[in-house]
């Protein structure tokens, strides 16, 4: 029933809005337990929910508060570091080896953390032990599992493991942004605006097929308001991994050019994230922008950092993962690190932009270019697995091309893709190809 659909009501995610408040530096420590309270509540608390948000969201700044995060993209570009990467230009002759990989990778990484979204380190490690799979190098089957396991595990045997999906990849959010991303530039061309991201999400997406920031962003639209207002009105999950996901097409399309990429993202994430919710999306599409470049993965990782601001939270966590790296640590030290760094017991720590990438940047260092060992490491991190899995996939991918991605990752769903796009719900892997490449050439 609609009245019990997640993310639509404002009282039941208000101790999620009062970290918000807190992450953004707002002096909010008194309204702690009240916000707790309301949330337990229900929905019918939304009146008093909304009011004690706005006073929130008033609050002055806390004095110790050191970030600079603009939302606005003249901000953004003015608070970019000064010392930037020059990248060659892509090579036109590689781009469709390039452009499969990243597809391939993509759909691929999102299949290994599908199954196992939602599952805190424990459980997942549980699973992991039980099928000869830690250090996490394969796909989970449901073949190996035991009666036992499935007890311990508590597992549901009937979710999308490799080898229960009938041969076709299903239907993900992971996916659906990528395909809307093409299909969005297809209806209104590259140079879109954030009203135009709006109007295709109306137009192409079901609206129960969007979660978190997304679902209160397409709320806020058929409402009639319009971007950025769509971002703000009532969303305490401005900052969650949403727009990280759906950057990946825009990075396809710029080859070489991280700018570009980040321009795009900021376009498309505007409309339902603000701050680190925004550089999330800037960040990785210009990671994929590089890695059709570049095989050097530090390049990549600090080509996407150049895009965002030099000052904010996100840039200050990826950059202590690359510090562990560099001290040595390996993956499942740096993996616990993030553990200690953001709380996945919580639903604001599990599913915020910013612990999310620095799994990404710990997947992408440890797996030293190597397609299998990325995506394990991002999806044995927990957190958002599938999320992760695919845009390390992407990444990795776009840098390997189609060769680098070995046979054994794309077998399961045979180069076909479900989705929930408008008049897009069967689609091939060379079709997407074909149509990317055409966009990529206007």
């Amino acid at each position: 029933m609609l009245i019990y659909q997640p993310w639509v009501h404002t009282a039941p995610d208000m101790l999620t809005e009062w970290e918000q408040c807190l992450d953004e530096g707002h002096d909010v420590a008194a309204f702690r337990d009240m916000c707790e309270t309301i949330s337990r509540s229900g929905h019918a608390w939304d009146e008093t929910a909304k009011k004690i948000t706005d006073q929130m969201l008033n609050a002055p700044i806390r004095d110790d508060y050191a970030y600079t995060e603009p939302s606005d993209l003249e901000g953004i570009l003015a608070a970019r570091p000064a010392k930037r990467h020059a990248l060659q230009k892509a090579d036109p002759d590689t781009m469709r080896e390039k452009i499969v990989g990243a597809w391939t990778g993509r759909i691929a990484g999102c299949l290994l953390g599908k199954p196992v979204e939602g599952m805190r380190r424990p459980q997942l490690y549980t699973l992991l032990r039980g099928t000869d799979n830690y250090p996490m190098h394969k796909y989970i089957t449901k073949g190996e599992f035991s009666e036992q396991l499935i007890a311990d595990a508590h597992l549901n045997v009937n979710s999308t493991w490799a080898d229960n999906i009938g041969g076709i990849e299903p239907v993900d959010d992971d996916t659906n942004y990528t395909v809307f991303g093409m299909k969005m530039i297809q209806m209104y061309g590259k140079s879109f605006t954030p009203g135009d991201v709006m109007e295709g999400w109306l137009r192409l997406i079901p609206y129960l097929d969007l979660c978190t920031a997304e679902r209160i962003a397409y709320r806020n639209g058929a409402m009639g308001l319009i971007p950025p207002e769509t971002a703000t009105y009532y969303n305490p999950f401005r900052e969650w991994i949403g727009a990280q996901i759906r950057a990946d097409f825009f990075g396809y399309i710029n080859p070489g050019d991280p700018a570009a990429a980040a321009d795009m993202a900021w376009r498309d994430a505007s409309i339902s994230h603000i701050k680190n919710g925004i550089y999330g999306e800037m960040f990785c599409a210009a990671m994929i922008a590089a890695a059709a470049v570049t095989d050097d993965i530090m390049t990549i990782i600090e080509a996407g950092l150049d895009e965002i601001p030099a000052d904010c939270r996100l840039r200050h966590d990826v950059e202590k993962v690359i510090a562990w790296y560099r001290e040595g640590l390996d993956r499942e030290q740096i993996i616990e690190k993030i553990h200690e760094t953001y709380n996945e017991n919580t639903a604001h720590g599990w599913c915020h932009t910013i612990s999310n990438a620095m799994i990404v940047t710990m997947a992408l260092l440890v797996g030293e270019g190597d397609f299998g060992k990325s995506v394990c490491a991002a999806v044995q991190a927990a957190f958002d697995t599938d999320c992760n899995g695919a845009t390390v996939g992407s990444i990795v991918g776009m840098r390997n091309g189609a060769a680098g991605i070995p046979a054994y990752w794309s077998a399961p769903f045979g180069g076909r893709l479900l989705t929930s796009i408008k008049d897009n719900n069967n689609v091939s892997v060379d079709e997407l190809v074909d149509q990317t490449l055409a966009i990529m050439k206007q």
